[in-house]
């Protein structure tokens, strides 16, 4: 998996750890929503604070 992090329009560089745990936990949590197809192919998710 792949996954990018921008920040106020500045993409934010992580090592492969980071990837790893960030996207694993929110894929792991899409992926046991209903009405997410078993073959999904990409997640989008936008934070406003």
């Amino acid at each position: 998996m792949e996954i990018e992090l921008t920040v106020d329009g500045k993409e934010i560089a992580m090592n492969d750890f980071v990837q790893s745990i960030l996207s694993g936990t929110i894929a792991g949590a899409v992926e046991h929503l209903h009405g997410v197809d078993d073959e999904w192919q990409q997640i989008s998710i936008r934070i406003n604070k």
